[in-house]
């Protein structure tokens, strides 16, 4: 499994429903789960983006596949990165010899 930090920030639709928000989550937090991943913490935010969601995935695909999902529904903007966790980093930056 894969972990991704997602950054979102509502669009006009999702702010001006923001009363459905927790409703849209806890479905987004199904609709992962059904792909097979696991949404770990979910965080709003003040400054550059309204949320940050963290979550394991599958694999990249599914990742992708689910920050899609979540922009074609109109409530919110995604931009998502991978992370590596503290021994698959080191394992990586063993490996440059």
């Amino acid at each position: 499994m894969g972990t991704y930090i997602m950054f979102g920030s509502w669009t006009d639709q999702g702010i001006s429903a923001i009363a459905e928000s927790p409703r849209r989550l806890d479905a987004a937090k199904g609709m992962l789960s059904e792909m097979g991943g696991k949404m770990h913490g979910f965080y709003m935010t003040m400054g550059e983006c309204d949320m940050v969601a963290i979550y394991e995935a599958p694999d990249d695909a599914v990742s992708a596949r689910f920050s899609l999902m979540l922009g074609r529904m109109g409530n919110v903007r995604t931009r998502t990165v991978k992370a590596f966790p503290e021994e698959t980093t080191r394992q990586i930056i063993a490996s440059l010899g």
